[in-house]
């Protein structure tokens, strides 16, 4: 018989690193290999006698053909064969162990078949060790039959483990291999392309790891549960089938059951279910205790990706990331890496660390080495995709684009795969400027994410794509409708934009995002477009090191424009022109101020950038900016700088001739036109301030033929000869042939014909210009107006006014707005419009606007019947003879005004008027009747002279007199009821004292209720999310593991026993009959409860809060201002609406639905349904002589603008003939 010697220093493995001296180790070692002694004696028969020959097992010859040709020569047993072959294994020579396991069993081909079990058991153990060394795929250059994969010693290992089962299919260590097999086939099962039903798992891989379960529980069951390594591979097993509760679970029952227990180590399974099921720093703190026992362990790299992943939910600029990141590669990854070059999570980490640092060279050997070491195939997925995108890098778009759908494929592909190797091939679309299929493969990549699982890096993408698509089409010769990719864009960079105030994304702020933001935003919402270009602003700012700001400036806001030398003069000056367009003038000229420094800054710095194309820009802008805010000669200086450096500048050359003829419209000004003009009669800018200039100089001595008009002539010119296409020549000659019709006579039919065709010339140059530039508000407000003055079509022309109010911030927008709703008898709205007007720059004291305030204010008290409207009126009128007393017009107007107010309050009741009241009237009667005569003399009456003086006399002779009777009736009436008077009047104080009390009880009331329903929507809220969280709970209760699966399943209820539910259902029967009859004898009073038999649903019903963004009094109201204007209307009897409108009351109530249209919309429906019922009559006023206060070069010409007064109505006397009409 062999006899062994004993092992060295004591220990079966030699002394290991802890244990020297023979000393005892100080914490767990692996036990792997731990019953292979050092050396062994071999028995050898020599002559008639045995001697031992002592066989030195840690150091084995490399080729074991002597050794195994002595064994088959001496027979000798198999315990000998398995140490020896288990010696080379120990040394990881496998392929030597499987040689001599070979030798040996077909020594033993004589001997019974269980002789030989253990050996080709142990060459099945062998082929699965292999497997897991041999690459994943076959080499390059290799052919498929004779690569050496894993899949190919997996089949060597199935035909060893068929052999011994033929041997003996009990044979207790053939249930492990059998589990181990099952489940390293798993691991290389390729997910399918087709989602897995009820699960991420695969059928064909459930199978396998439910195939490993029973092996691994029938392993455990021969050993009585002393099995450590079954309950290992079970444990296993059911994290592959996502069961990791119960994984967790067999992991720690190990765990207790041996807690010396290091290679495997069941604290690195613990630690990864931890992590599945959301418990980082458990998992952390598992793979820690790990390390502390074996500093070797494969925990190291766990315990990098923790950091990794920590790293991840910090801003990468924060000095936490910093920390986090260089102690993930450091201290762990790299030290993993050390220890093992080929543990493919390791080589992974590592290339994708290279990949970041753009040193690919090291990229494609680490990503190799994790694809082809791997049984993991998310782990050959993340190689295949570093691969990828090292090859994305370096322009080879084939071969990115084939790894890319390998690492694709590796995890499931279609439906399924991997989103970062999907998107990856979007790039690659883009980069072959297939925009079409790149749009396609990222809204499949968005479409299956849900609310809290968007892909926003392919949102970003796919936004850019289509914002990109309507930049491009911006430039383009022939536009094409891209509202539809402009609304796609938006919404996508919003929800990007969205998720970054959301801590839990850890989304950085994208200065590229807002900006492409900003110039969609552009011409539809520019308000939104300057909120981006702050963002970036700030974004900005926020870069800027601690090192670069100024010293001894502590408030935030001087900061803030210190600091703004330091941001691209590109934003800077963008912001300001958003500034300027919301006439936000002074911030504007701040802005371009500081973009001018930051160009300073830059050329200081010697930047490689060419800052003077720059300069002339914001230089330009800059002087714009001054110019409106009244500071010409700042913009002179500015625009003569520009001349000084660039004499060929066209557009300051123009500024300064228009500014020049401003101030001196007699000699200097015409001369620096005309000379600008000589000198750059090709240029359409300079084409239209001349045509404008010539506007200005004939607009008092227009030829009565339009086609002599020089104007005219000069836009015709420039449409032949220059340029057909010239949105402002169309324009210009569109005002032109309006002007001209307005003029026409109107006498006989044919003279009306004339006058509409001249309109409808008119509109045909205003529809051109609309085809050229659908937007263009100029010439939709000259359709507008051709509509009113031609056709009295105000309905239509409403329409066409609001939307052009949105572009054009001018005063004559709102005037022609009022004009529109006086016609229609909105005179509220008129009103409001009017008051807009005046309060616009350069209009507090127009007198124009002044006196349409006046008409339509006399229009809506006679219209209501109310005195103080009459006074209003009055005011109104005698405002605008204060700005233009010359105006003979406006003294005729106070003078109708308070003829107007006399006859109204003479037919008012002796019980709602007072003697002073008459009285004042008496005065303004007197004034009215020298101030007819005054205008009745004047050498220009606004009316023939004839029908002033018989107006003065039926108010010197008839009014008069009328009005006296009424003053004696008064006093009488007065003196008579002195005390009812006073009573009346202490009434109406104490009623008007109680409604005041109510109105504040109500707004209190209101408030109260709108807490009250605030803490009932808190409470819901509260609610809500605890029957969310009760019902979680609840189906996490109902919840079981599968026996067979290992998946959570609903747990089936047991069926109740069908008597028992007879029994019941009968008694249920009797007790609802009971019920139904008590019901009936209740009588009548109360009737039945009908229930539904419905589901009932939980969600509970919250009402909106509706914003109305209306203009309307009824419009734009909260809760606290609708009970106030509750309160005031109970008393007030006479409504604003137009008496006609009465009979169309149901037609103009809202539905609830409707309440949160827009004002313009409400505006828009009011006007189609009102009509005018009477047209305008000769007119007054001419204002032909005022300033034009336009003061733009290139915009086009405002419609109406040069005839303000003809388009302003501002004559009092046709309200009196509506007067006389009606009466």
């Amino acid at each position: 018989m062999a006899t062994t010697t004993p092992a060295r220093d004591g220990h079966p493995n030699g002394a290991t690193n802890d244990a020297t001296n023979g000393a005892a180790p100080s914490h767990p070692v692996s036990k792997r290999f731990s019953d292979i002694p050092g050396t062994i004696e071999v028995p050898v028969q020599e002559d008639d006698d045995f001697i031992n020959v002592e066989i030195d097992l840690n150091n084995l010859v490399d080729d074991p053909t002597e050794l195994c040709d002595m064994f088959e020569n001496e027979h000798t047993a198999r315990l000998y064969w398995m140490t020896i072959a288990l010696a080379y294994a120990k040394q990881n020579k496998t392929d030597r162990a499987i040689e001599v396991l070979n030798r040996g069993s077909n020594a033993m081909q004589d001997t019974t078949p269980l002789e030989k079990l253990s050996l080709i058991s142990c060459v099945c153990w062998m082929y699965l060790r292999k497997s897991r060394e041999a690459p994943r795929v076959a080499p390059e250059g290799t052919l498929l039959s004779e690569a050496k994969t894993k899949d190919h010693y997996l089949q060597l290992a199935t035909s060893s483990l068929n052999e011994a089962s033929r041997i003996n299919p009990a044979f207790p260590p053939l249930f492990l291999a059998r589990g181990v097999l099952q489940l390293l086939k798993a691991s290389l099962q390729l997910p399918s392309k087709a989602a897995a039903a009820g699960g991420s798992i695969d059928q064909a891989k459930a199978d396998l790891l439910k195939g490993a379960l029973k092996s691994f529980e029938q392993a455990s069951k021969v050993s009585q549960g002393k099995n450590m390594l079954a309950l290992m591979g079970k444990a296993r097993a059911l994290y592959g089938l996502s069961n990791y509760k119960d994984a967790l679970a067999t992991y720690q029952d190990i765990l207790l059951k041996t807690p010396d227990l290091v290679d495997p180590d069941p604290r690195i399974g613990i630690g990864c279910c931890l992590w599945q099921l959301g418990y980082k720093d458990d998992a952390k703190q598992a793979w820690v205790r790990s390390m502390e026992l074996n500093p070797e362990s494969k925990a190291l790299i766990l315990l990098g990706l923790y950091y990794l992943d920590a790293s991840s939910r910090v801003p990468t600029h924060s000095p936490d990331f910093i920390k986090l990141y260089k102690k993930a590669m450091t201290e762990y990854t790299q030290k993993s890496f050390k220890i093992d070059k080929n543990q493919p999570l390791t080589c992974a980490t590592f290339a994708g660390y290279f990949l970041s640092s753009k040193n690919l060279s090291h990229v494609e050997s680490l990503a190799n080495k994790a694809i082809q070491y791997t049984d993991v195939n998310a782990i050959a997925s993340d190689g295949w995709y570093l691969l990828a995108k090292k090859e994305h890098y370096s322009g080879n778009v084939e071969t990115a684009t084939d790894y890319y759908r390998r690492a694709d494929e590796a995890r499931g592909g279609l439906e399924r795969g991997y989103l970062p190797a999907k998107f990856g091939v979007a790039q690659l679309s883009v980069l072959n400027n297939d925009i079409g299929e790149s749009k396609l493969r990222l809204e499949k990549i968005i479409q299956p994410a849900g609310k809290h699982e968007r892909n926003y890096e392919a949102m970003i993408l796919l936004g850019t794509l289509y914002a990109e698509e309507v930049f491009v089409n911006q430039f383009a010769a022939t536009k094409e409708d891209k509202s539809a990719e402009m609304r796609k864009a938006i919404e996508y960079l919003e929800q990007v934009r969205t998720a970054w105030k959301d801590p839990k994304k850890n989304l950085s702020p994208d200065s590229s995002i807002l900006l492409n933001l900003a110039r969609l935003y552009e011409n539809s919402q520019p308000e939104k477009a300057l909120q981006c270009l702050l963002q970036v602003e700030q974004l900005e700012l926020d870069q800027i090191p601690a090192s670069e700001h100024p010293d001894g400036i502590e408030d935030a806001s001087e900061l803030r424009i210190a600091l703004r030398k330091h941001l691209p003069p590109q934003l800077l000056n963008n912001i300001g022109c958003f500034y300027s367009q919301a006439e936000k003038h002074d911030r504007a000229t701040e802005m371009f101020q500081a973009a001018l420094s930051s160009c300073m800054r830059i050329g200081e710095k010697g930047e490689d950038m060419d800052t003077d194309a720059l300069v002339t820009t914001i230089s330009f802008n800059l002087g714009r900016s001054y110019e409106s805010q009244g500071l010409t000669d700042q913009a002179v200086e500015v625009y003569e700088q520009l001349i000084a450096r660039h004499d060929d500048y066209t557009d300051a050359q123009a500024r300064l001739a228009y500014i020049k003829l401003r101030k001196t419209p007699g000699k200097e000004g015409p001369d620096a036109v005309a000379k600008l003009y000589q000198a750059n009669s090709a240029d359409l800018e300079v084409r239209a301030l001349y045509g404008w200039y010539l506007g200005r100089v004939y607009s008092r001595k227009r030829p009565a033929n339009v086609n002599e008009d020089p104007e005219l002539r000069h836009y015709k010119h420039t449409l032949q000869n220059y340029d057909k296409h010239d949105r402002y020549a169309l324009i210009g000659m569109g005002n032109l042939y309006m002007m001209a019709a307005r003029e026409m006579r109107r006498d006989t039919e044919q003279d009306k014909q004339k006058r509409s065709a001249t309109y409808t010339r008119a509109v045909e140059f205003f529809d051109k210009a609309l085809q050229l530039d659908s937007k263009n508000a100029y010439a939709a407000q000259g359709i507008a107006i051709a509509l009113i003055e031609d056709r009295k079509d105000y309905s239509n022309a409403l329409p066409i006014f609001l939307k052009v109010r949105e572009t054009i911030k001018d005063a004559n927008v709102y005037i022609n707005i009022g004009h529109t709703y006086a016609e229609l008898r909105q005179f509220s709205k008129a009103i409001e419009n009017y008051e807009i007007a005046l309060s616009k720059e350069g209009k507090n004291n127009d007198s124009g606007i002044l006196a349409c305030l006046g008409r339509t204010w006399l229009n809506r008290g006679r219209h209501e019947r109310n005195l103080e409207a009459f006074k209003t009126a009055l005011s109104y009128a005698n405002k605008a003879l204060g700005v233009s007393p010359e105006q003979v017009h406006f003294k005729f107007n106070v003078a109708f005004v308070q003829i107007q107010l006399v006859q109204h309050i003479m037919n008012v009741p002796e019980a709602q008027r007072s003697l002073v009241q008459l009285e004042e009237a008496m005065e303004g009667l007197e004034a009215a009747i020298v101030t007819l005569d005054e205008v009745a003399q004047h050498p220009q009456p606004p009316y023939p002279k004839v029908d002033v003086e018989q107006r003065a006399n039926m108010a010197r002779n008839t009014q008069r007199k009328q009005l006296g009777r009424h003053i004696e009736s008064q006093k009488e009436y007065e003196e008579k009821n002195k005390e009812k008077i006073a009573a009346v009047l202490e009434k109406r104080q104490a009623e008007a004292k109680r409604r005041e009390e109510e109105r504040q009880q109500a707004l209190a009331k209101e408030k109260e209720r709108q807490d009250k329903i605030r803490k009932e929507r808190e409470e819901m809220a509260a609610k809500e999310r605890e029957r969310d969280e009760a019902r979680q709970a609840e189906e996490e209760a109902e919840l079981t593991t599968d026996e067979e699966t290992g998946e959570k399943v609903k747990r089936k209820r047991k069926a109740k026993p069908r008597a028992e539910d007879q029994s019941k259902g009968r008694s249920q029967r009797k007790k609802k009959a009971k019920r139904d009859e008590e019901e009936e004898s209740d009588g009548d009073g109360q009737p039945k409860k009908k229930r539904r038999l419905a589901k009932k649903d939980n969600k509970q019903y919250k009402s909106a809060e509706i914003v109305v963004d209306s203009s309307d009094e009824a419009g734009d109201d909260d809760a606290l201002e609708r009970a106030e204007r509750a309160i005031e209307n109970r008393s007030s009897p006479v409504s604003d609406i137009d008496a006609g409108s009465h009979a169309d009351a149901a037609d103009d109530r809202m539905d609830v639905d409707e309440i949160a249209n827009q004002d313009d919309d409400e505006e828009e429906q009011t006007a189609t349904r009102t009509t005018s019922k009477r047209a305008r009559r000769d007119r007054v006023l001419d204002d032909s002589d005022e300033e034009d206060e336009e003061d733009g070069v290139r915009d086009p010409p405002k419609v109406g603008e040069d005839d303000e007064a003809d388009a302003a109505d501002t004559s009092m006397a046709e309200a009196g003939n509506d007067n006389e009409e009606e009466e």
